[in-house]
Formats: structure tokens, C-alpha cells, sequence
């Protein structure tokens, strides 16, 4: 793929990269690359050889959110499609990420506004640069959140703190973010992207299905009942349980030896 393209791909040890390639314009989020992204994610999900998913950014930001430069073109133009793309763009976006059974991991390098913001917080795991900031600015062009942020961001942080971001507009720094539970680990300047890969790596060699039913188990537990949660935990676990890597796992601690996942 051309390095001009404005979503890079690449692959290495079952592990997927999709980077999103707009340094210029801090990687926000036109129509052709929303549509890119929904496609590689699609793609990413469906295939066996995929173990792990990194997302992050070229340059300096990890994502400014939405191209506005784009949307004001739109709007003025009386195109409907800034109206639309929440449900067409957005929503599928943010429903792949967190349904793909795998472990998907952003690499936050810097700036992440808006939906890009939203877009990690989808992640499973967010590892930031120390100088990465989030940035909730949707009040400021007055609009309200989107891309699953309402969903989200109370979930890793609590509805008071995510009330106070969305309302304030105020940007969080990384070190803040990992004292409130909003990223996994912060990392020195340029060191985001191959923390994250490795961590990624480590999961790829791990029980993917085992990986795949804790998400939708958490999934079902963070919006459902009591009850909803227990039958969706009986049956991903008995899922779960029938796998190769279940197997593989027990005898090896029976024979004190290290387990050789194949996530099947």
C-alpha cells in the first residue's frame, strides 16, 4: 500500500497495524478514511491469521476526530452526510472494535480529540506518550458526544469525571489518564507504538479465543442485568472451555511446562 494512502496496513506475527495516515491535518477523520478504517477493521475481524489489532497515528497526534474543514464543506454545501455519518461511519466503527474477538490496542503517540479520543477509548487497551493528551470537545462546536464516548468513558473512568470532561472540554494528560484508569500504561515520547506491538505480540501467541469471550463476558456485564451477565458468563465459559487452548493450558500446568496457544 502506498504510504501517501491515508490508512496504512501492515502485518507482522499475527499481529495487525492500521495507522491512520493524515499527519498533516493530526489524522482527522475524513469520509475516505472513515470508510478505510471501517473496511480494515471489518477485514481484521474475519481473519484467522489476525491475532492482535494496533491502532494508532502518523506525526504527531493520535486522531483530532472529525475533519472539520470537510464536515463546515459539507454542511455548507447542504450534503447530508455530516448528518449521517454517526450511524453509518461512527457507530460501525466503534461496534466492530469493541465486538471483534480479539484484542485490539491503541498506541495513543499524542492528541487524541474528539471521536478519535472515543476511538481508543473502544480499544480493549490504550497505551499513551507521555506528552498524549484526550481532549472530549464536542460542547465547543456545540455538539454532544459520539462514536460509543456516552458508553465508554463512564465505564473506564466514572460518570462524574466523564460528565467534567464532556462539559469542560478540558484536555487530560497522559500521567492524569493513567491515575484515573483511562489508559493501561504511559510510555516515553516515541515508544507508544512498540510498547504496543509488543504487548500485541504477547497477546497474538495467547488463547485469542479465550481473549475473544472475556470481551463479549464484559461486554454483556457493563450493560446488562445480574442475570444477563451470569448466562452470558455460563456459556462463554463453557465455549471457552471446549477450545484446544483450554486443553493445552491444563496439561501444561499439570507438567509444569510452558502452554503453546494456537487460539483455537
Amino acid at each position: 500500500m502506498s504510504t501517501d494512502a491515508p490508512l496504512l496496513i501492515s502485518d507482522a506475527a499475527g499481529v495487525r497495524t492500521l495507522t491512520l495516515n493524515r499527519p498533516d491535518a493530526f489524522n482527522s477523520l475524513t469520509l475516505e478514511l472513515k470508510e478505510r478504517l471501517l473496511a480494515a477493521l471489518r477485514e481484521a475481524a474475519a481473519d484467522d491469521t489476525v491475532r492482535a489489532v494496533v491502532l494508532t497515528g502518523a506525526g504527531r497526534a493520535f486522531c483530532a476526530g472529525q475533519d472539520l474543514k470537510e464536515h463546515v464543506a459539507l454542511l455548507r454545501a447542504g450534503d447530508p452526510a455530516p448528518l449521517s455519518t454517526v450511524t453509518e461511519h461512527y457507530n460501525p466503527i466503534i461496534a466492530t472494535v469493541t465486538g471483534m474477538p480479539k484484542p485490539v490496542i491503541a498506541a495513543v503517540n499524542g492528541m487524541a480529540a474528539g471521536a478519535g479520543a472515543s476511538l481508543a477509548y473502544a480499544c480493549d487497551l490504550r497505551i499513551a506518550a507521555a506528552s498524549a493528551k484526550f481532549l472530549m470537545a464536542f460542547a465547543n462546536v456545540g455538539l454532544t458526544a459520539d462514536s460509543g464516548a456516552s458508553w465508554t468513558l463512564p465505564r473506564l473512568i466514572g460518570y462524574g469525571r466523564a460528565m467534567e470532561m464532556m462539559l469542560l472540554a478540558q484536555p487530560v494528560a497522559a500521567e492524569q489518564a493513567l491515575a484515573i484508569g483511562m489508559v493501561t500504561q504511559v510510555v516515553p515520547d516515541g515508544q507508544a507504538l512498540p510498547a504496543a506491538q509488543e504487548l500485541a505480540g504477547r497477546m497474538a501467541a495467547g488463547p485469542t479465543t479465550a481473549y475473544a469471550k472475556i470481551k463479549e463476558a464484559l461486554l454483556a456485564g457493563a450493560a446488562g442485568a445480574l442475570d444477563d451477565a451470569l448466562a452470558t458468563e455460563a456459556r462463554t465459559q463453557a465455549e471457552a472451555g471446549a477450545t484446544t487452548d483450554h486443553t493445552e493450558a491444563v496439561d501444561a500446568f499439570v507438567a509444569k511446562r510452558t502452554p503453546a496457544f494456537t487460539g483455537r
